[in-house]
């Protein structure tokens, strides 16, 4: 697997663990409301799956949400600089053997 599939499957992940918080903060206020939380783990031969799950007692949890949005953006920089960093090495690896 190469560094962008990689990378790919943390931009997925990434976007996952954002809408999730985000859907918990939008409801924050919402009776009887049970948050939405996401589960990572690594897969071989690299890369990351992140799955959706239903907490299993209601209530809110908004400084853990708002953090898990600022961990998620980090995330999802550091992902699309690595697809990027991978592009440049690509264009001058190429530039080399023209």
């Amino acid at each position: 697997m190469n560094a962008t599939s990689i990378a790919q499957t943390g931009l997925s992940a990434a976007q996952t663990r954002m809408n999730a918080s985000a859907h918990n903060l939008a409801n924050v206020q919402t009776d009887k409301f049970r948050r939405q939380e996401v589960t990572q783990q690594s897969t071989e031969p690299g890369g990351t799956t992140a799955q959706v799950r239903r907490a299993p007692v209601e209530g809110e949890a908004m400084n853990k949400d708002l953090v898990e949005q600022k961990s998620a953006g980090y995330a999802f920089d550091a992902n699309l600089k690595v697809i990027q960093t991978e592009k440049k090495m690509m264009g001058r690896l190429l530039d080399e053997k023209a």
